[in-house]
């Protein structure tokens, strides 16, 4: 070695350091961005977990060093993986000079391999006595401070690395939600649900009422959008013979962004054939339950400092006994849109031209009765006109087999008995139609090829969409949908 690394003048600027100390390893032909693999054997955890199975015996890891302290021959490390963090001890009489002037220069936020034995110190830590080392990759930006958490909550969701590395609990919710996911699709694999994949550039974005996002197919020189559910083409394969399919995917929304909504968020929907919207209820109820037991060994859940209680059976409740439950009116005894109007009026409900008695009937839900429902809930029967794509009620055909699931007063799920009758389904397209006339920009394009499909033939048939976000919100105790998507939609730093 030509000159001692100590020897060799560093900038006083933190992050001109760093690039001084690259190129001096680039000068010694060390450059750590040349090395492409680890031999590392051991996670930290396993360390201490199995202290005694591993103790005095050689380890290799490998990780990022998040604090270090020197103290003339010696050395301390944390050093941090995956799985957590162990200490690294180190000592220039065992590294030898060179290497050891070296390893004094690393940085925290340096991701680098560790090879030596396992031991306590005298104050009983368990440590990795250092044998030799290897600098992985340099880290030329320094972290935070101390960062108890990035505290600027913009800057955390823009920069999710910075983090993920600095807050641990946010490493947690994520490896949460991926066990969450996990798990929904072990219990729907085993009642015999089958995963597909459905398209997100559509023509025709339908099965919701939101509005598309729209781009351009160069190719064939066509308009698309992108998909804002799964419903329509589940709903195909469910003609086609694949009894219980679901899908997990993205879909897009073109709407505002606030602490339950994102543009772009993750919703899985299922169909099963040969049941109906009691069907779907229970078997929210079941993976709910099982979810929870999975993922958090426990069936009671705390959001917000409130207790929920998935391990009883959830209430289920008709749309017009809740609004009569909250505000006092009984839609039962409103004849006609002139008398919803009016009872509208009085109770200082506002709403829309185009409005009819069941958008008001909504209306008052929305109002009176969303905020109420804590516990797990199923809220039945909604009327006809606020679901067009769903099976009316045996022998009241002005509301229909749907529910939608709250908890901790938010919509969780929105399940139907789902419609199979083409004829009924072309005249909902119509009235969607008009209301697309009319300006609603959320209403649905009438879709050709569904209605083929129905003429086909589709089975009684039960469906539901979940929000997954969400479930992990709960799940996890997030206060916002930003803390449960690694990458939230942000605003341009340069708008």
């Amino acid at each position: 070695m030509a000159e001692n690394p100590n020897q060799i003048q560093i900038s006083s600027d933190p992050v001109q350091a760093r690039y001084d100390k690259l190129n001096i390893l680039r000068e010694m032909g060390r450059d750590p961005f040349e090395i492409t693999t680890s031999d590392r054997d051991t996670e930290c955890i396993a360390i201490y977990e199995r202290f005694d199975e591993y103790e005095n015996k050689t380890v290799c890891i490998a990780g990022r060093i998040m604090s270090k302290r020197v103290k003339g021959k010696v050395a301390f490390m944390d050093l941090h993986d995956k799985s957590g963090k162990v200490q690294v001890f180190a000592k220039r009489d065992d590294l030898g000079e060179e290497e050891y002037a070296l390893l004094k220069r690393w940085d925290v936020g340096d991701i680098v391999e560790v090879t030596g034995f396992v031991f306590r110190t005298q104050t009983g830590e368990v440590s990795v006595h250092t044998q030799s080392v290897k600098l992985l990759s340099k880290s030329l930006l320094p972290l935070p401070e101390k960062f108890h958490g990035l505290t600027d909550t913009d800057m955390r969701y823009r920069q999710r690395y910075v983090d993920l590395i600095m807050n641990g609990d946010v490493k947690d919710t994520f490896i949460k939600r991926s066990k969450i996911i996990s798990a929904i699709r072990r219990y729907l694999d085993s009642q015999g649900f089958m995963e597909v994949e459905t398209p997100m550039l559509v023509s025709n974005a339908g099965g919701a009422a939101a509005r598309p996002f729209e781009t351009h197919f160069n190719a064939l020189d066509e308009d698309l959008k992108l998909r804002i559910s799964l419903e329509l083409y589940l709903k195909r394969l469910i003609v086609g013979g694949l009894e219980r399919v679901y899908e997990i995917g993205r879909v897009f929304r073109n709407e505002g962004l606030d602490t339950r909504h994102n543009p772009e968020f993750t919703l899985m929907e299922l169909y099963q054939a040969y049941t109906d919207y009691n069907g779907m209820m229970d078997l929210t109820e079941n993976l709910y339950r099982y979810v929870a037991q999975e993922v958090l060994g426990t069936t009671k859940i705390t959001y917000n400092g409130i207790e929920i209680d998935l391990g009883k059976p959830f209430e289920r409740i008709t749309m017009l006994d809740a609004v009569k439950k909250y505000s006092g009116v009984d839609f039962n005894e409103i004849k006609d849109l002139e008398q919803a109007r009016a009872v509208a009026d009085e109770k200082g409900i506002e709403y829309e031209p185009h409005h009819k008695k069941g958008d008001i009937l909504n209306l008052f839900f929305e109002a009176f009765v969303e905020e109420h429902l804590i516990q797990p809930t199923f809220l039945m029967d909604h009327p006809v006109e606020i679901s067009p794509l769903t099976k009316r009620k045996p022998g009241n055909p002005d509301y229909v087999e749907r529910f939608e699931f709250f908890m901790n007063g938010w919509e969780m799920a929105n399940a139907y008995s789902e419609l199979n009758d083409p004829i009924d389904q072309r005249e909902r397209f119509k009235a969607q139609e008009e209301l697309l006339a009319q300006g609603d920009e959320e209403a649905n394009h009438t879709d050709e090829d569904f209605l083929n499909a129905l003429e086909i033939g589709m089975p009684p048939t039960g469906g539901i969409g979940y929000g997954i976000d969400r479930m992990v919100m709960l799940l996890t105790d997030s206060p916002a949908i930003r803390d449960v998507l690694l990458f939230p939609t942000m605003k341009s730093l340069d708008k």
